[in-house]
């Protein structure tokens, strides 16, 4: 039986559907106001594999993950980008759907988008009021009032809730606010900016109460498992469960799921500590099943440390079991890997233990490899399994031969490039050929990356993460 990892109590508990058949999933969403970075990559393909495995095991799945398509920055970057939010977050929701289509993440059954559901969120605020959990602070923004919810601090521990409560309580807009943990619910809006009428005045929705309505309007009052990067735990998800549970009187979701982000020199990768790669410029030097692999190679709950180096030795790996599937027929039928496929849904049963089950795949491959040694029929039917297995992870899509000689070579190929280019570039600059030096930066330039030169060394990034020449 499957067992998931609970948030909210801590612990792996069996996974037991509100319907036999049937299981609801509602992922926190992207806010649109740039291109999406390696970190939404790795949640996304997280919450990815585990609905692919739920579908595997027999369960119709319900899965939601909202769009958050109105918000402080998409208004900021609007106004610097000349252009409206609308026309902003549409560009933004396409790239968005590039890029998770080109990492092999499913689209959800439904993405509803924060903007078209303005007057149910209205609603859900008006039914906090009526049962006096909400309040219209001295300027004007309607405020959820936290010491009406006795539970608060449930989620993330009541401990680090009281931490961030000290906290707030420093902060100089406290006059705006009966408590210090009292948060938006709707915002007045200012001069220019998008907004929507309502009862208390013309604003916006805040950014908790959009996913309190969405999962509502999508999945009821209660649903299986709600999920999201473990940096949403607070306040996002704290506040949203605060929000639910007022509004609908009890308990609304069955287990809290969190994936671990991706840190950068013991920091959280976010645009906001600018240490950030985009998906895009990522996948100029790596192809997405390489991305996909490592993303997925660090157990769900746990932090991934990140360097440059990290595809590499991802792609390497991921060679291995290409390698063992090369000359096999592609079309063939799994057989003969039943021991295999038993473990491989034992590892996935425990809380989705991935790292355990990249060594069933790789137990498998041995065996496909000492196969071809003694030249077994059984091979087709080996490496089927192998497939058939990786396929559930979203892996092992590509024909054999096509990633070996196309993908994997093509990958190598534009990292020595730029290395060697950066090179020949430091011997001009020696030799004091400074046009030429130039004439190598701007081709760079043109391929997307950018030097940094410095006293001892140069760097070279896509967007924001830097590498190190030695």
């Amino acid at each position: 039986m499957l067992k998931i990892f609970n948030t909210l109590t801590g612990k792996k508990e069996k996974f037991i559907p509100i319907c036999s058949n049937q299981v609801n999933i509602y992922v926190c969403g992207v806010t649109v106001y740039d291109l999406c970075h390696i970190g939404h990559g790795r949640t996304f393909i997280v919450f990815d594999m585990i609905v692919r495995y739920l579908r595997f095991s027999g369960y119709k799945v319900n899965y939601i993950r909202n769009i958050t398509d109105i918000d402080d920055k998409i208004i900021r970057h609007a106004y610097n980008n000349n252009e409206t939010c609308q026309d902003l977050t549409n560009r933004m929701i396409n790239a968005m759907h590039h890029d998770f289509d080109s990492l092999n993440i499913l689209r959800p059954n439904h993405e509803p988008r924060v903007t078209c559901y303005i007057n149910n969120i209205i609603e859900f605020i008006c039914n906090l009021f009526a049962k006096g959990h909400a309040y219209v602070s001295c300027r004007g923004d309607v405020m959820f009032d936290v010491s009406s919810f006795k539970n608060y601090g449930i989620l993330s521990s009541n401990k680090f809730a009281m931490k961030e409560i000290n906290v707030c309580m420093q902060s100089t807009n406290i006059d705006k606010k009966r408590n210090a943990m009292d948060f938006v619910l709707w915002k007045m809006s200012k001069k220019d900016e998008p907004k929507w009428y309502s009862p208390w005045g013309s604003g916006r929705p805040g950014w908790h109460i959009e996913c309190s309505t969405m999962h509502y309007i999508f999945l009821g009052k209660k649903i299986d498992i709600h999920g999201g990067g473990s940096d949403l735990k607070f306040p996002h998800h704290e506040n949203e469960l605060a929000q639910s549970m007022c509004a609908h009187d009890g308990f609304y979701v069955n287990v809290w799921v969190h994936s671990g982000m991706i840190v950068v020199n013991q920091k959280k990768m976010s645009k906001s500590f600018n240490n950030f790669l985009t998906i895009r410029d990522l996948l100029k030097l790596y192809d997405p099943e390489t991305v996909r692999f490592f993303l997925l190679s660090t157990h769900y709950r746990k932090l991934v440390q990140y360097d440059i180096n990290s595809f590499r030795r991802a792609r390497l790996v991921l060679q291995k079991l290409y390698i063992a599937l090369r000359d096999t027929d592609i079309n063939a039928v799994p057989y003969g890997g039943e021991n295999f496929v038993s473990e491989f849904v034992s590892k996935m049963n425990d809380d989705f233990n991935i790292p355990g089950v990249y060594s069933v795949l790789f137990n498998i491959a041995h065996e496909i490899n000492c196969l071809k040694i003694k030249r077994s029929p059984n091979i087709h039917g080996m490496a089927a399994t192998l497939r058939y297995l990786g396929n559930i992870l979203g892996l092992l899509y590509y024909d054999s031969e096509y990633f070996l000689q196309n993908i994997f070579i093509q990958s190598d190929d534009l990292i020595t490039t730029i290395l060697n280019l950066i090179k020949y570039r430091d011997d001009a600059r020696k030799n004091k050929q400074w046009l030429l030096a130039d004439e190598i930066r701007d081709k760079l330039v043109r391929m997307g990356v950018i030097l940094e030169d410095r006293s001892n060394e140069t760097t070279w990034r896509f967007n924001n993460i830097k590498i190190k020449i030695n």
